[in-house]
């Protein structure tokens, strides 16, 4: 379990209950790319040529394997040896020169060119007093709540075996009232609004963003009438896609080929650029829902109705009408049939 970032109090009215937050997301593996910097040739003649450094095992399996039967229409090879990676550092624009970061402040632009200054003590008085309480205040319903306005989520855990009830009632409380509370938190020295939801067993504390930091949406000139044919085949269509929500089906395409071209890069083989694709050329919006709802009905994943029902035959036996004529008799077995016994006479 992620360690705690934050420690304090729920409090419910009178009833506080110790928690503490972890994250409840964390960022993806990704390839990042550096600025680096490699001499170019140029610069090499001119401060002479230098004994080639040794390379390890390691770098060596880096390098391209260039033969000398290469076609030529094949790319030079990559390099893949060493670089200097660019620093940034603060300098003066004018001159250039470095300055250092001892002197660098922080400043507020209230005109073009001309700042006022601030220390780093005068900063820290401004720090907002951390209560190390979450005090619910306020309880919605957990649609009123747009998703335009969650930030970053944190799972909620009892601080203690003395706080599992409290917070059990708490949670319990909650997803029978079907609302989320809403409080204050104080983290990274920034007071921020929070929503407490239940999630299972636990809670989940999800940061919101402020009213000035959403922008209003603009739908109005979207507003008008609908075609309700159109509306009922596009409803098909989502009704006929319908599924389960699962992030793990989920991949970053950039990354993937990215990663794909560090792999090529360092094993020098030639990377092809991929084929542009066409966008196909628009359809009325009708034609376009219809040419969907065909592909849909052609797939080959869904067969047709008539193979699906020639497989099984689900009438029942008991209302069949009986046909004239012989049934006939089942391959490999002999004929059991008794002939009828004769009729005694009468004496």
């Amino acid at each position: 379990m992620p360690r705690a970032s934050w420690k304090g109090f729920l409090r419910l009215s009178l009833v506080s209950c110790p928690v503490y937050l972890t994250p409840a997301t964390t960022r993806a593996k990704a390839i990042r790319l550096n600025r680096v910097w490699v001499p170019s040739e140029d610069a090499d003649e001119q401060t002479g040529p230098e004994p080639e450094p040794a390379r390890s095992a390691a770098q060596a399996s880096r390098m391209p394997q260039v033969s000398d039967d290469a076609e030529p229409d094949q790319p030079e090879p990559t390099y893949t040896g060493p670089a200097t990676r660019v620093a940034l550092r603060p300098h003066d624009p004018q001159t250039g020169e470095e300055i250092d970061r001892e002197d660098v402040m922080k400043g507020y632009e209230y005109q073009r060119g001309q700042f006022v200054t601030f220390t780093a003590d005068e900063l820290k008085a401004l720090d907002v007093e951390s209560s190390r309480i979450i005090d619910l205040s306020t309880f919605v319903p957990r649609a009123d709540i747009g998703p335009v306005y969650f930030s970053t989520p944190y799972y909620v855990y009892p601080d203690g075996p003395i706080a599992a009830e409290a917070f059990r009632v708490i949670g319990q409380a909650l997803a029978d009232a079907g609302m989320a509370g809403i409080g204050t938190i104080t983290l990274s020295r920034r007071e921020r609004m929070v929503m407490v939801e239940p999630r299972g067993a636990g809670l989940v504390l999800i940061t919101l963003r402020a009213a000035e930091e959403v922008r209003a949406a603009g739908f109005d000139d979207v507003a008008g009438e609908v075609d309700a044919e159109a509306v009922a085949i596009a409803e098909i269509i989502i009704k006929r896609r319908a599924g389960v929500f699962e992030p793990t089906t989920f991949r970053d395409r950039y990354q993937d080929a990215l990663h794909a071209l560090v792999e090529a890069k360092l094993k020098g083989r030639k990377i092809q650029a991929p084929v542009a694709v066409k966008s196909p050329p628009p359809l009325d919006l009708m034609a376009a829902l219809k040419r969907s709802l065909a592909d849909m009905d052609t797939a080959p994943s869904a067969p047709p109705k008539r193979q699906r029902r020639a497989k099984s035959d689900r009438r029942q036996a008991n209302l069949l009408l009986p046909v004239a004529g012989k049934a006939p008799k089942p391959a490999g077995k002999p004929d059991t049939a008794r002939e009828p016994a004769p009729t005694r006479k009468r004496a």
